[in-house]
């Protein structure tokens, strides 16, 4: 499974408006998408799930994709464009 650690940008974190702007790209990505934090691993395309984590800025996360099966260069080009959106502060979106 590709993962890859970043370090969330938002002002709020993964909560309310940033949660749900990325489990939208996590469900458009079509590929079953995860995002860990604090030993708990969740289903990012679940806002309730996301917002459970408790994840504030600055917080590292790790997002994997769980594809074996999928075109490594879809899954490569969906887990950079999900990391590099939580690299933003989805708060002025």
């Amino acid at each position: 499974m590709p993962s890859k650690p970043v370090v969330v940008a938002s002002t709020s974190g993964l909560h309310a408006r940033p949660a749900k702007i990325f489990t939208l790209a996590a469900k458009e990505a079509g590929l079953p998408v995860t995002v860990s934090f604090n030993g708990r691993t969740v289903n990012a395309a679940s806002i309730l799930s996301i917002m459970s984590l408790g994840v504030d800025k600055g917080h590292e996360v790790i997002v994997g994709i769980d594809d074996d099966e999928g075109d490594p260069d879809q899954v490569q080009a969906a887990l950079d464009r999900l990391v590099s959106l939580l690299e933003l502060d989805l708060d002025t979106v």
